[in-house]
């Protein structure tokens, strides 16, 4: 495929010289005149590991080139790759001017070079932009009659290329994930990195921008924990070196995919209490632990949003389908199912609570204690079944899964119902009044 990349930063310039590495014809585009003349002499503009011999072999096979004109690159060219920056404005705002650029170039060199052979161009943005980007900046673009012999599809490929190590991750990235609409597009984009050789996720404009922000987010977030743990254990001898290496060993829960699901609060006998120690150990050593405050403020936030909601729908009876802190378990402890009905009792909303585990009277030691500093009358609240406690509810907050629970959804679900786990299933998605709690 003939391809043009705009930007000739580190992912720009790592992102043609692989192309170029594995068939594909590249030129380069930047405004910078001292980069495009240093790709002319196979030379790179960037610092990177192995990208000197790709810069080298691409310039001498004929399939690398730069330029500063778009329309050079352009010319019968079947993908567009955005890999300008975007860097951060003096509030912390995205700015899109670079991109804004780049695709009002490529619009106006449409209009006197050469369409490519199947007629169909695609404009990928490579760059790290906000969700929203590309329906709002990119595609109004090329929404207008375009030149004859042109149709255009956009779309949003984002990178995961560390400094220091792009090249190698160019070629063996975590995933590759394409966010469009159009089918054109999909199959080129199939085409161009087929050489990877692994499957592409193919999904929504907004999923693909809203990634690369989750990635680098938790990325940020773990270099945060790990010295945030080091500063708290400090003052006690710890070495928290040591302690991080065997935390990371823990490949079913530390290193893994659970909890990274979308959801309700965390609770129970373990995490709000251990958060509070390591909080309390920080303040006795004058230590700044900011990450674990804003965990538990973080939590709170997530109960105090879903009363709100209630609060604001149109009706005063909810029915509460699961009490305990997660399913299969009859732990209260902390639960914010049970700080949900506690708040929405105490602004008089009629609250009935249904959860197939949970008998009053099987409660012992200190989870029937907290629950009857909670929920005294927790007796007059439970019902028998998910039918009784949904019979002339108005609202409807769900954590159990069972399928008697998803069975009445179906068949009595009331005006508002707000999933709480996110495993509801499509059957339970599709019925009128349904939201996620955070989707």
């Amino acid at each position: 495929m003939k391809v043009a990349v705009f930007g000739l930063g580190y992912v720009g310039a790592v992102t043609a010289a692989g192309l170029a590495a594995r068939g594909h014809r590249v030129v380069g585009v930047d405004v910078d005149t001292h980069k495009v003349d240093l790709i002319a002499h196979g030379q790179s503009p960037v610092v990177e590991p192995g990208i000197d011999d790709l810069m080298r072999e691409g310039v001498a096979s004929g399939r690398l080139s730069a330029s500063q004109d778009a329309r050079v690159a352009l010319d019968g060219a079947d993908v567009s790759l955005l890999c300008v920056g975007t860097p951060s404005t003096s509030r912390g705002a995205t700015d899109l001017t670079f991109i804004s650029r780049a695709v009002r170039d490529i619009r106006d060199a449409m209009t006197v070079v050469s369409p490519p052979r199947t007629g169909h161009h695609s404009v990928v943005v490579r760059s790290t932009v906000p969700p929203g980007t590309g329906r709002d900046v990119v595609a109004p673009v090329f929404s207008d009659k375009l030149p004859a012999g042109w149709s255009v599809g956009t779309a949003m490929c984002p990178e995961f290329l560390r400094e220091g190590a792009g090249v190698a991750d160019f070629f063996d990235p975590p995933f590759v994930v394409v966010g469009t609409t159009d089918a054109e597009t999909h199959r080129s984009l199939d085409e161009l990195f087929a050489f990877l050789e692994i499957p592409l996720h193919h999904v929504t404009v907004e999923t693909a921008e809203a990634l690369k922000y989750a990635c680098n987010a938790f990325h940020a977030t773990k270099v945060a924990f790990a010295n945030e743990i080091a500063r708290v254990f400090r003052p006690y001898g710890v070495d928290s070196r040591e302690v991080m290496r065997i935390f990371c060993e823990d490949t079913k829960l530390n290193i893994s995919p659970t909890y990274l699901r979308p959801g309700f609060a965390f609770g129970g006998s373990c995490l709000p209490k251990d958060l509070r120690s390591l909080q309390h150990l920080a303040r006795t050593s004058g230590v700044e632990a900011p990450l674990l405050v804003g965990t538990t403020t973080s939590n709170e936030i997530s109960v105090r949003e879903v009363v709100d909601r209630v609060v604001a729908a149109d009706g005063r009876r909810v029915a509460l389908l699961g009490l305990s802190f997660k399913s299969d378990t009859d732990d209260l402890r902390e639960s914010p199912n049970v700080e949900l009905a506690e708040r929405l009792v105490g602004k008089g909303f009629d609250v009935r609570i249904y959860d197939p585990i949970i008998n009053p009277e099987r409660l012992i030691g200190t989870n029937r204690a907290h629950i009857m500093a909670r929920l005294p009358h927790l007796d007059r609240l439970l019902t028998n079944s998910p039918e009784e406690a949904l019979d002339e509810a108005d609202v409807a907050l769900v954590t159990s899964t069972g399928t008697e629970v998803v069975e009445a959804l179906q068949h009595n679900s009331p005006g508002l119902l707000i999933d709480l786990s996110g495993r509801l299933g499509s059957d339970v998605e599709d019925v009128p009044g349904y939201q996620g709690v955070g989707w």
